[in-house]
């Protein structure tokens, strides 16, 4: 193999190592960095300079730069048959360290091809809900649309407000033996990957900041920018709020909707957030509904909507059907598009465009025959071996459809002569398709470049100049030589795609030009969300209080060896009242409060920061590790305090970073209130006449306020002094009256504090409660007051829920 000059390759320098030897495309497959003869294209030539004068250590530092990005970004993928929620699991983004090279000049006519592909499917999509000519005139069979599952006939004849049914679409290309770019999937339905094409960009660069900076390749933010500019253009009222619409956390790729909703400056919202008041939709926030004017849809069209489509549907929202008829919503992508993906369309795709353009494809798709049509079925049947036969109405492309379809060539010579008696019975439901033979690319390799397999995604998004290509997107690298290994679910890889210029590029950037800005305030704050963040607060500080009263009992054992001690038993039997076994020395309680911490914070992770979702998941791997290890006494009392320094540095995190906007009021409400409801019911337990010896300097060290006491009072500990400082100390951070007077200090803050001139009934309650406890004296306070209090606290809860989050 040719692999260039040596000034080529060595730029003078010494080689460390040659990363391509042995390197060769495989037969018969086209290669990215190799052409016909052998030799590395011109496009590869910077990179594998440099990669040459790089040795094998240096690389796996840099790859492991890139990798520890992505984890500290928690960027993640979700995966089916897991162990989390609904049978899934989070999956580290796989990164293949490798860029793509394509030269700008081959990626001018991919974009003419695909600019082409989406004006196509827009004009099929029109046509399929509007005048149905296609059917009419034969170019389309009727079943393929009127049997299709994908076909919405609620949205018959509903025009897009701004007529237009598609702004958002991906590609899925290959490169065939012949060198030549094959649309192999259409994504219109709610194409996913722009989020991880950015975050591929990113980790790649912090592997090649070096090799990035000097190649002129093509940034991604412009096409972020024009497509944000033209959903703003959408917006047919000033106070119209734009918003990614989510399925939720349990979605394979809800980190990106999280992602682009953070990137782009849009609301992250799933359908419980939204509801539809005479034919508009609207959005639940603490501050009342607020109109909702273009949706960014990454959930299938069916369950949008269980009024008038799947009446299964949880993650819908009533009446959104009618909001489009109205012409009140533009939806990113329309209802209905996914259609369009209908794998048996592919086999009339070059007649549908001659017919609605006028012109062929530029670009076309992967051989396709439709079986319910005789010529057809024959064809397939004849030509067995080179076909892959799969559902006619699947959406998805035959690596990615979880085993759905069927190689020609890995079917038993007796199964081969039933096919054609299979398709005929079958036929209507099924297709065939050249089997693929896809590029390869490098890949680094048990420590050199190795040729896999791979496709391109590519993005399309309407802006205000017509459709517009992202210049890169992200491949999708296959495990071995198969290209079902592809399929991300199936534990194939992604890489960043670079399209290089001859010549410097603008460096673009979602930032506004220095000499002017506009300082927006944060938006209405959705009820789901602030009821996230409220309970994120609690889950936190209620993990903490059991970690320091688990640490105050395991010092005690630790020194007596004696569970059923008096004060040890009356402490277990307060830890069993609050559902704390101590059936562990880290009980599983625990880590069910930590686990629950962490889902209300998946729950908002447009809202959350990457610091602090690290943090979070520390400290659910700690605990798990010391509940699985830790023996009561000492070593179980050294774990609650690794634990207790995480969950410092968390709310450290939370203190000193987060916005005060109104999602932090909940998340500092949930915390106050949880710590005082801790104190109270723990002053109502162990302060009183008849608790065991040792309760109050147990109470004191529970409440952290162990040195502070000392200096206060120049008394031993009394219950008089444990309840001035733990109840009704202004100052003391872990007393029950600093958290009612934080507690009033935010909720008056809050929306609609104020209604009609007067405090809302949820502010008059944390009022009442406020200024009843600061008239108390030391003296006062007993187990009953502790009781009432307790139950005002949780009174308290529920309205600020029936209040804000309902």
């Amino acid at each position: 193999m040719t692999t260039g000059t040596a000034s080529e390759r060595r730029m003078d320098e010494e080689i460390e190592h040659d990363p391509i030897l042995g390197y060769a495309a495989l037969p018969g497959v086209a290669d990215e960095m190799l052409d016909a003869r052998g030799e590395i294209k011109p496009v590869w030539q910077n990179l594998i300079a440099h990669l040459s004068r790089l040795s094998e250590g240096d690389l796996y530092e840099r790859f492991a730069r890139a990798d520890r990005y992505l984890r500290d970004a928690g960027v993640f993928y979700r995966t089916y048959g897991g162990t989390g929620p609904g049978g899934t699991g989070e999956r580290n983004w796989p990164l293949s360290h490798i860029p793509v090279l394509i030269q700008q000049d081959e990626w001018q006519n991919i974009s003419r091809g695909l600019q082409q592909r989406a004006d196509l499917l827009e004009a099929m999509i029109a046509d399929i809900y509007g005048e149905n000519r296609l059917v009419q005139e034969g170019f389309v069979p009727p079943q393929l649309i009127a049997a299709n599952p994908e076909f919405l006939r609620p949205l018959v004849g509903v025009k897009p407000v701004g007529g237009h049914y598609l702004h958002f679409c991906s590609f899925e290309i290959g490169r065939g033996p012949d060198g030549n770019w094959w649309v192999l999937a259409d994504r219109t339905q709610a194409p996913s990957g722009a989020g991880f094409a950015l975050e591929n960009r990113v980790a790649t660069t912090r592997a090649f900041s070096d090799i990035y900076g000097e190649t002129h390749v093509h940034r991604l933010a412009s096409f972020f920018g024009a497509f944000r500019d033209a959903l703003q253009s959408r917006k047919q009222y000033p106070d119209d709020r734009i918003a990614v619409l989510s399925p939720g956390p349990a979605n394979e790729t809800y980190f990106e909707h999280a992602y682009i909703a953070r990137y782009l400056g849009f609301m992250l919202l799933e359908g419980e957030d939204l509801t539809v008041v005479n034919n508009r939709v609207m959005v639940r926030t603490v501050a009342g509904l607020k109109p909702v004017g273009v949706l960014w849809r990454r959930l299938d069209a069916s369950y949008a909507d269980p009024l008038e489509l799947d009446q299964n549907s949880h993650i819908g929202t009533p009446g959104m059907v009618q909001a489009l008829r109205s012409g009140s919503l533009t939806l990113v992508n329309a209802l209905g598009s996914g259609i369009l993906e209908t794998r048996a369309l592919l086999a009339f795709a070059p007649t549908i465009c001659r017919r609605l353009l006028g012109e062929d494809p530029i670009l076309p798709s992967i051989a396709t025959w439709w079986c319910g049509q005789q010529s057809e079925r024959e064809h397939v049947a004849k030509n067995i071996e080179r076909m892959v036969i799969g559902p006619a109405y699947s959406r998805l492309p035959f690596f990615d459809d979880n085993s759905q379809s069927v190689l020609g060539s890995s079917l038993r010579e007796t199964a081969k002569d039933t096919v054609g008696d299979w398709l005929a019975s079958e036929g209507a439901k099924l297709v065939g398709q050249e089997v693929v033979t896809l590029s390869t690319t490098p890949t680094w390799v048990d420590g050199k470049l190795t040729p896999r397999p791979m496709s391109l995604r590519v993005f399309a998004a309407r802006t205000e100049n017509g459709w517009e290509i992202m210049p890169g997107g992200f491949a999708r690298i296959g495990t071995g030589d198969d290209v079902a290994a592809i399929a991300m679910q199936s534990g194939g890889a992604a890489a960043d795609v670079w399209i290089v210029s001859d010549k410097p590029v603008s460096k673009s950037t979602l930032l506004p030009p220095e000499e002017s800005f506009t300082r927006n305030m944060p938006g209405s704050l959705p009820s789901r969300a602030a009821d996230n963040l409220y309970w994120l607060g609690r889950y936190i500080e209620r993990a903490e209080g059991a970690l320091r009263i688990l640490r105050s009992w395991h010092l005690r054992y630790a020194e007596s060896a004696d569970p059923n001690a008096p004060l040890l038993a009356d402490v277990t039997r307060y830890l069993k009242s609050i559902d704390m076994d101590m059936v562990k020395a880290v009980p599983e309680p625990l880590l069910a409060n930590i686990n629950s911490a962490i889902y209300s914070a998946s729950n908002i992770r447009d809202r959350f920061s990457p610091d602090g979702w690290l943090a979070l998941t520390d400290l659910a791997k700690t605990a798990k590790r010391f509940h699985e290890a830790a023996q009561p006494g000492d070593d179980a009392a050294h774990a609650a305090t690794i634990l207790l320094r995480k969950l410092a540095g968390f709310a450290g995190l939370v203190h000193e970073n987060m916005y005060r906007f109104t999602g932090w009021r909940f998340l500092s409400i949930g915390r106050h209130l949880e710590r005082g409801l801790h104190m109270t019911r723990m002053l109502a337990h162990l302060s009183g006449p008849d608790a065991p010896d040792g309760s109050l300097d147990m109470l004191l060290e529970i409440g952290d306020s162990v040195m502070t006491h000392r200096r206060r009072y120049n008394v031993n500990t009394a219950r008089l002094t444990v309840n001035d400082l733990l109840a009704l100390d202004p100052l003391n951070p872990r007393s029950i009256l600093f958290q009612l007077n934080e507690i009033r200090t935010e909720v008056e803050k809050l929306p609609n504090a104020f209604e009609n001139g007067q405090m809302s009934p949820f502010y008059r309650e944390a009022m009442r409660l406020h200024s009843g406890l600061a008239v108390m004296t030391p003296e006062t306070m007993n187990e009953d007051v502790y009781r009432r209090l307790e139950k005002d606290l949780e009174n308290l809860s529920d309205l600020l829920v029936r209040t804000y989050c309902s």
